[in-house]
């Protein structure tokens, strides 16, 4: 007994020696990994400052943009890509002798159109060929913001007054008992302004995310992965509105409510993209999240629900439908 005591203590203070060691694996070298051609460290320098490089795809966005057959002539021909075609870059070259642009850019339609451009007018013309590249360039216009912010203002200030001369109910001023309405403008309200606040302070750090967008927030900097969460955050509690919604409101009801929240969040993104520019927009945050809270608790928000029949109550006594006094 004590001879096997002994071998299995010797066993397991030998397993704990070599738990303590390990073998360092010399890996192959591969000394070609960072040997690089300048065509290569040049290609990787213009992806990290211009956020792409070759075979990066591009829609146009404009009517039509015109390629030149050869460099350095620069002289153009009756060679065109047109609106919404795909287009892909070829070639990347420097022309120090230009003084408007020294950046061309070959791109490719198909094997037959294909030609150089200025960078400037390429980028000006094209969008990322991706869904999220596209939501984004469209969201960010600024002419766009400007007009929707007119026609939302005068839209919405119309329909509200419609709606409150109706009694009907609507977000912040004859809200229904759900706080998820109230969370969703938030939301918007918030995400706006720190949309505006990336562009702002963070440009760059914007446009590589522009340029190769994620819908991931943890493979994403910090503040790109807050706004991407605050996005789905919007998406989730945009679909518990409907259902509670449906669930408090009938009919006509439930369609008039849906239709003054969409105008309220509409109002308040075009309001805090386009004030926080201006940096207005960090104190009305602050000033329409504490508004819109009180609104809620202090006017739509049930505390109580009647002992007898269930109604709820916004204070204790005598309810309104059967009469039964809850003490």
């Amino acid at each position: 007994m004590k001879r096997l005591l002994s071998f299995i203590y010797s066993c397991l203070f030998g397993m704990a020696i070599l738990s303590l060691c390990a073998c360092y694996n010399h890996r192959q070298r591969t000394p070609d990994a960072w040997d690089l051609t300048k065509q290569q460290i040049d290609s990787i320098s213009f992806s990290t400052t211009h956020h792409y490089t070759q075979n990066f795809n591009f829609i146009v966005n404009v009517t039509s943009l015109p390629l030149s057959d050869e460099l350095p002539e620069m002289t153009f021909d009756t060679v065109y890509v047109t609106k919404g075609e795909r287009i892909v870059v070829a070639e990347i070259q420097t022309v120090p002798t230009d003084t408007i642009d020294s950046v061309w850019v070959k791109v490719a339609r198909d094997q037959i159109t294909q030609g150089w451009i200025r960078e400037s007018e390429l980028l000006q013309g094209v969008s990322p060929d991706d869904p999220i590249s596209q939501f984004i360039d469209f969201f960010s216009n600024t002419h766009l913001l400007i007009f929707l912010a007119v026609c939302v203002v005068v839209a919405s200030a119309y329909a509200m007054r419609r709606l409150l001369r109706r009694q009907a109910y609507i977000v912040h001023f004859n809200d229904i008992d759900s706080f998820y309405p109230t969370l969703l403008c938030v939301l918007v309200a918030s995400s706006a302004t720190l949309y505006a606040s990336i562009q702002m302070y963070g440009p760059e750090s914007w446009r590589h995310f522009y340029y190769h967008p994620s819908l991931n927030p943890f493979a994403l900097p910090l503040h790109l992965g807050i706004f991407v969460a605050a996005v789905w955050a919007i998406i989730i509690v945009g679909v518990a509105v409907l259902d509670d919604v449906f669930r408090k409101l009938q009919g006509v009801d439930a369609v008039l409510y849906l239709a003054g929240l969409a105008a309220v969040c509409a109002v308040n993104y075009v309001v805090f993209s386009i004030f926080t520019l201006y940096y207005i927009g960090y104190p009305l945050l602050i000033v329409y999240v504490v508004y819109a809270l009180w609104r809620f608790f202090r006017f739509a928000h049930y505390r109580y629900r009647c002992g007898h029949c269930g109604q709820p109550l916004r204070h204790k006594g005598t309810c309104s439908e059967c009469g039964y006094v809850n003490e």
